[in-house]
C-alpha cells in the first residue's frame, strides 16, 4: 500500500446544515452541535424526549421520568413509568410514507442469490415466527438462543423474540460445541434457532454438527428449531423445521407484547479476561433507544437510505447493525459469505449491485483489502454517502485509505468505540466537525466521557483509562445472574465511575484516540503506552500490512516490547522486516521503546469478527495456557506464535 497524507475531512454545508445531527440540533431547538453536548449532560431527560420524539420512537405508555438512581448509578431504572416494545418502532416504517414498497432486508448469499423483504413482508414474517415461539411455550422473559449465519432468518428471528417479550442468546456462528454448551447453559435456555448450516469462501460451514454435540449436555434444552429442512424422515421429535411452521400459520392479527424499558431482549456473551464470559443485558428501553440515536447523530441514516456493515450475529455489531437501520425505516444489507471470496472485489460490488450508501467494516478486513487495492477497488462505489469502522483501533494510513477509496475522498468516514456492554458508542465522530484520520471528534452525547489517570484526575495530551463519570443510556443492566462480577468490573477502579478497560487519549483540541486495552497495557522501563501506539507505528511502513505488539516480562525493564507483522510481501525478507520494524519503532516512539525482538508470521490469532487476540499471543509467547479460544476463527496462527517463542527461547 502507497501511504498517504493522512488530511483532516472536513464538513460540507450541506452536512453543516441537512445532516441527521444537524437537524436534532434544530429539532431541539438548540444553536449548535456544542450546544447539543452540554444539553445532553445538563438535560438528559429533555434530551432523550427530544431523541425519542425526533427518532419516532414507539412508546405505548410514554415515561413519567428519564431514570430512577436510587439503587445508585451502576445500577439504574431507565424512564420508569414507561411501557412499550421496540420492535413496534421498526414494524411503524411499513405504515408511513413511502413504506408499503420500501425494502427492509436485502440479503446476498456467497452463491449470488438475493433474497428480500419489504416493511409490511417483514411484519408478517415475524408476527409468523412470534406465534411460532409463542406454539413452542416461549414466554415473557425466557431465553431463547440464536445460532445462525447473518441474514433474513437471524433478522425474523431476533425480532421475534423480542417481540413477545423473551429475551435472545444469539451465539457466534464459528463456536465449538463447548462455547455453546457455556452459554446456553448460563442462560438457561430451553429453546435454540439455528441454521444448519451455510457457505463461507466456498466451503460449508456446518453448524448442525456443532448443535448436535452441545445437546448432549444440555439438558434444559427441549427444543432446537432448523430454518432449513431435512432430508432425514425419522427427524427427532424435539426437533421442527421453523419455516415450514411459520408457513403454515394462520394470518392474524399480531401485537408485539409490551412491557417496562427495563425488561431484558437480549443477553450476549463476550469473554472475560479470566474465568467464564460476561453475560450481557440490555433492555427494551435501553439499546434499542441508544442506538436510534447513533444511528441518526453518527452514522447520518436517514430513512430510505441502505445500510451495509457485515457482522455475525453472534458479536454485538451483529444486533447493533439491525436495529440502527431497521429503527432508522432504511434498508438493512445483509452478507454471510467471505469478503474476499472470490476475490476482494466482493464488496466493492456489493455495494454497486444494491446502491449502499452506508458501508462498515473493521479494520482488519480494511487492511487486507489496502493490500489488494486494484481488486478491491473494482466496484463502482458512487453511492457511499458515510463509511464506519469499529472493532479495534486503525492506523492513520488505512483510515485514510479506506477514505479515499470507498469513500471517493468525500464521503466521512466514522470511527466508532462504545463495546458490547454500552449498546453503542461511549466515542464516535459526526459530520459537523473535522475528521482527524483514526481519530473521534466527539464523545457520544450524553455520555460523560472522560479520560481518567489512576487517581481518578482528568488528563489532557496523555494516554489514561477510558471512563464514564455515572449512568449512561446503553450500558449493560449487569450481568447476567451476577451482579458482583459487574460492579467489580467496571465500577470499583474509581467508585462511582465506569472504568471501561480501554485506554485512550484526548488531545487539547478534543479530539480522542484510542490507544489499546487496559490488561494490554505496555510498561516498558517504567514507562507506559499502548500496543496501538506501537502498532500504528509500525503501520506507517509500505511494507507491513498488519501489526501487533505485546509485552512479555523482563527481569531488568519490567517488561519488553515484542511485535509480530504480517509482511505486505510473501517473499519478503524476513530478517530485513525485522530491522526495518525495530528502527521505525525507536524512531518514532523513542529508543526506550525499542523492540526486544520482532517475528514474521503469515497470520495473527482473530476472532471472527476480525479483532487481534493479543492476550492470546502473550500468553503462548510467555509459555502460558492460551486462554479462552471460543471465539478463535484462525487456530493455525497458534502455531505460528509458538514457533516462534520456541525461536526466541532457543
Amino acid at each position: 500500500m502507497t501511504p498517504l497524507r493522512p488530511d483532516v475531512w472536513q464538513p460540507t454545508a450541506a452536512h453543516l446544515e441537512r445532516s441527521g445531527v444537524a437537524l436534532l440540533v434544530r429539532h431541539l431547538g438548540l444553536a449548535d452541535y456544542d450546544a447539543l453536548m452540554r444539553f445532553a449532560l445538563e438535560q438528559p431527560a429533555a434530551y432523550w424526549t427530544g431523541v425519542a420524539e425526533y427518532c419516532q420512537f414507539v412508546w405505548d405508555e410514554a415515561p413519567g421520568a428519564y431514570v430512577d438512581l436510587s439503587a445508585g448509578a451502576a445500577l439504574p431504572r431507565w424512564f420508569p413509568g414507561a411501557r412499550l416494545n421496540w420492535v413496534n418502532s421498526v414494524l411503524a416504517w411499513g405504515e408511513r410514507a413511502d413504506g408499503a414498497t420500501r425494502l427492509a432486508v436485502v440479503e446476498e448469499h456467497e452463491d449470488g442469490r438475493v433474497e428480500r423483504l419489504t416493511y409490511p413482508a417483514l411484519r408478517e414474517r415475524v408476527a409468523a415466527c412470534a406465534q411460532v415461539l409463542v406454539g413452542h411455550g416461549a414466554a415473557p422473559g425466557e431465553r431463547v438462543g440464536l445460532l445462525m449465519e447473518n441474514g433474513l432468518h437471524a433478522t425474523v428471528a431476533l425480532l421475534a423474540i423480542s417481540a413477545i417479550g423473551a429475551v435472545a442468546v444469539p451465539l457466534f456462528s464459528g463456536f465449538g460445541p463447548e462455547a455453546v454448551v457455556a452459554r446456553l447453559s448460563a442462560a438457561g435456555a430451553r429453546l435454540l434457532i439455528a441454521s444448519r448450516g451455510f457457505q463461507r469462501r466456498g466451503k460449508p460451514v456446518a453448524l448442525e454438527p456443532v448443535v448436535r454435540a452441545a445437546w448432549t449436555d444440555l439438558p434444559l434444552l427441549e427444543r432446537v428449531l432448523w430454518t432449513s429442512p431435512t432430508n432425514d424422515a425419522s427427524a427427532p421429535p424435539r426437533e421442527s423445521d421453523l419455516v415450514a411452521e411459520m408457513n403454515a400459520v394462520a394470518p392474524a392479527s399480531f401485537t408485539p407484547r409490551v412491557g417496562t424499558a427495563n425488561d431484558p431482549f437480549l443477553l450476549i456473551y463476550t469473554s472475560g479476561t479470566t474465568g467464564k464470559p460476561k453475560g450481557i443485558v440490555h433492555t427494551q428501553g435501553g439499546f434499542p433507544l441508544k442506538i436510534a440515536h447513533d444511528a441518526l447523530v453518527h452514522f447520518d441514516l436517514a430513512p430510505g437510505d441502505v445500510f451495509c456493515w457485515p457482522a455475525d450475529m453472534g458479536w454485538i455489531a451483529g444486533s447493533l447493525v439491525l436495529a440502527a437501520a431497521l429503527l432508522r425505516g432504511a434498508t438493512l444489507v445483509c452478507y454471510s459469505g467471505g469478503p474476499d471470496y472470490p476475490d476482494f472485489s466482493r464488496l466493492s460490488r456489493l455495494i454497486e449491485r444494491h446502491g449502499i450508501t452506508h458501508f462498515g467494516s473493521a479494520p482488519t478486513l480494511i487492511r487486507g483489502m489496502a493490500s489488494h487495492a486494484a481488486e478491491a477497488s473494482q466496484g463502482d462505489v458512487s453511492s457511499v454517502k458515510l463509511l464506519i469502522t469499529a472493532g479495534e483501533g486503525i492506523d492513520p494510513e488505512h483510515f485514510s485509505w479506506f477514505q479515499q477509496h470507498f469513500g471517493r475522498g468525500t464521503a466521512p468516514l466514522i470511527n466508532y468505540t462504545g463495546g458490547t456492554e454500552a449498546s453503542g458508542a461511549l466515542l464516535a465522530s459526526v459530520v459537523v466537525r473535522p475528521i482527524v484520520p483514526s481519530g473521534f471528534n466527539s464523545a457520544s452525547p450524553g455520555v460523560p466521557v472522560a479520560i481518567l489517570g489512576a487517581d481518578g484526575r482528568a488528563l489532557v495530551d496523555t494516554v489514561g483509562e477510558l471512563a464514564v463519570r455515572g449512568a449512561f443510556l446503553g450500558m449493560t443492566q449487569s450481568f447476567w445472574q451476577d451482579d458482583a462480577r459487574y460492579l467489580d468490573t467496571y465500577w470499583q477502579t474509581l467508585p462511582g465511575i465506569w472504568v471501561h478497560g480501554d485506554l485512550a487519549l484526548q488531545r487539547a483540541d478534543g479530539q480522542f484516540f484510542m490507544r489499546g486495552r487496559s490488561d494490554d497495557t505496555l510498561k516498558v522501563a517504567g514507562k507506559r503506552l499502548g500496543p496501538a501506539e506501537v502498532e500504528e507505528a509500525v503501520l506507517k511502513l509500505p511494507e507491513i500490512s498488519e501489526a501487533a505488539a505485546i509485552g512479555v516480562p523482563d527481569a531488568e525493564r519490567g517488561e519488553r516490547l515484542v511485535v509480530f507483522v504480517i509482511a505486505a510481501h510473501a517473499a519478503a525478507d524476513a530478517a530485513a522486516v525485522a530491522a526495518r520494524v525495530t528502527t521505525q519503532v525507536e524512531s518514532q516512539l523513542g529508543r526506550p521503546f525499542r523492540p526486544a525482538a520482532v517475528h514474521c508470521v503469515t497470520q495473527l490469532p482473530k476472532t471472527r469478527s476480525s479483532k487481534t487476540m493479543r492476550r492470546v499471543i502473550r500468553n503462548l509467547y510467555c509459555g502460558n495456557p492460551p486462554g479462552d479460544l471460543s471465539a478463535l476463527d484462525n487456530p493455525a496462527a497458534l502455531d505460528e506464535i509458538r514457533r516462534a517463542a520456541a525461536g526466541a527461547a532457543s
